[in-house]
């Protein structure tokens, strides 16, 4: 994923390929390390904690899980991973480097302080920040023209969308490639305009996380009624097509137009409290928290993740047969998988065993 790779699918499609590098094994950087592991690369991941080893272990076990059900296709021979002992061996030698540590910015700007210290100067830099903006991030570094931000959504190894974010210095070529290896995993790539706080996805989702708090605050339904009007109502509808086309249908034959004359002057009744935002104070932390538990508090987290993604297969299944949204990126990313074996089978070289005897092994 260097910048100036003249094949910059040729990095995901090539075992051998520099290894990418994770730095952060949390949520968001485990996601990422099982991503590309399933797509045939090595990684390096480090975590100041310590903890990466466990923590990617039961993701794997989630992502495998996943992928044996989610493609017909030939799977990829795994990646390799390695447990780093430091920053500098994770990033040695590698064309990517993943960031997925803590959102604060201080920290972030001392981890790329020892980035740039041992990774190649063509490596590409990708933040996983959910909402800072990369010409921050940038201020400091000794070649901020390499810094990109790559927002993805959890569980990173299932949800295609990644969002692509240059700042103020991003050379235009980091964006031009992280977009094509991201394409080539079978993501999403959406390129941000312009650097705004939170970015796209993410302020829409605050906008209905803070109503939803003063729905609760104001006693008007529970975590669960909430949560049931998601998902049995528009929920539904924004897997397949989005904000703007259901509302275009809305609007019956005569489309957005009259559904904006119909709808439009109902957004200035004073109803919403989307610019406000309720106190966090023990009392509403109280609240949310027990009323949580008895929604869902009979699983663990593990059995909800697992739900989770076998609900996101089928979906994606589903939508797959219709040709529609994230269902369109699967039919795509299993034709790629197609080629692949079909390239292997001619060159005589089949993939090798799978499997999780063959990753946990590379953890060390």
């Amino acid at each position: 994923m260097s910048m100036d790779a003249e094949n910059p699918d040729k990095v995901s499609r090539t075992r051998g390929a520099s290894p990418v590098a994770v730095i952060g094994c949390g949520v968001i950087g485990a996601g990422w390390a099982a991503r590309l592991i399933e797509n045939g690369l090595d990684v390096r991941v480090y975590d100041q904690a310590g903890e990466a080893g466990a923590r990617l272990g039961i993701v794997l076990d989630h992502s495998r899980r996943a992928y044996s059900n989610l493609v017909k296709a030939p799977r990829r021979q795994e990646g390799e991973v390695q447990i780093a002992s430091s920053v500098a061996d994770a990033v040695e030698g590698s064309a990517c480097v993943i960031e997925s540590v803590p959102e604060r910015l201080e920290i972030k700007q001392a981890v790329y302080a020892e980035i740039e210290a041992a990774a190649p100067i063509e490596a590409t830099i990708a933040s996983s920040t959910s909402g800072i903006l990369p010409s921050a991030l940038q201020d400091g570094m000794s070649h901020p023209e390499r810094l990109i931000v790559a927002h993805p959504f959890n569980p990173v190894y299932l949800i295609p969308l990644v969002e692509l974010v240059g700042g103020k210095k991003t050379a235009e070529a980091a964006i031009e490639t992280a977009s094509d290896f991201l394409e080539s995993m079978g993501m999403v790539p959406l390129r941000v305009r312009k650097e705004i706080e939170g970015f796209i996805a993410d302020r829409l989702l605050e906008a209905m996380w803070r109503e939803a708090l003063w729905l609760v605050k104001d006693g008007i339904a529970t975590t669960g009624e909430i949560d049931d009007a998601v998902r049995f109502g528009f929920g539904l509808r924004y897997a397949q097509m989005g904000i703007f086309d259901t509302y275009r249908m809305a609007g019956g034959e005569a489309g957005m137009r009259h559904f904006l004359a119909q709808f439009g002057p109902c957004l200035k009744w004073p109803w919403t409290k989307l610019m406000d935002v309720p106190e966090m104070d023990d009392a509403l932390i109280d609240r949310i928290a027990s009323q949580s538990d008895e929604q869902s508090g009979h699983l663990s987290i593990d059995e909800m993740e697992r739900i989770r993604d076998e609900n996101l297969v089928s979906l994606m299944q589903g939508l797959q047969r219709s040709g529609w949204g994230a269902g369109e990126t699967l039919a795509r990313y299993e034709r790629q998988l197609a080629e692949l074996a079909k390239e292997s089978e001619d060159a005589d070289a089949p993939p090798g065993p799978r499997g999780a005897q063959s990753v946990t092994q590379g953890i060390s």
